[in-house]
C-alpha cells in the first residue's frame, strides 16, 4: 500500500543527488538503499559526475543483504526483514 516515488542517487561525498529510471521505496532514512518496483534492491550512492548532473544516471541493482549495515563504522547494523518491516509501519508519511 505505500506510494512508489522516482529514487536518486547521492553522490559518496553527500553534495549532490542524481536523477535514476528507477520508482520505488526507500528503505532506510538516509536514503542509500531502496527497492524498486520489480523488488530489487539498490545501494544509492555513486561517485561525483558531471554528466550524471546533466543527464542522470544508471544504478544497477545489488544482491540484498541479510543484515543491513553490516561492518560498518558505526556499528549499527539490523535485519533486513526487521527494516523492511519498519519501512512498511511507517507508511507514505515517512520521510
Amino acid at each position: 500500500g505505500l506510494r512508489p516515488e522516482r529514487l536518486r542517487v547521492t553522490s559518496y561525498d553527500g553534495r549532490h543527488r542524481y536523477r535514476t529510471g528507477l520508482t520505488g521505496w526507500y528503505v532506510d532514512r538516509g536514503r542509500s538503499r531502496a527497492v524498486d518496483t520489480r523488488g530489487n534492491f539498490y545501494l544509492l550512492t555513486v561517485p561525483n559526475s558531471l554528466r550524471a548532473l546533466l543527464f542522470g544516471t544508471v544504478c544497477p541493482p545489488v544482491p540484498p543483504p541479510l543484515v543491513v549495515g553490516r561492518g560498518g563504522r558505526d556499528g549499527e547494523s539490523l535485519p533486513l526483514a526487521e527494516l523492511l518491516d519498519r519501512r512498511l509501519d511507517a507508511g507514505d508519511d515517512w520521510p
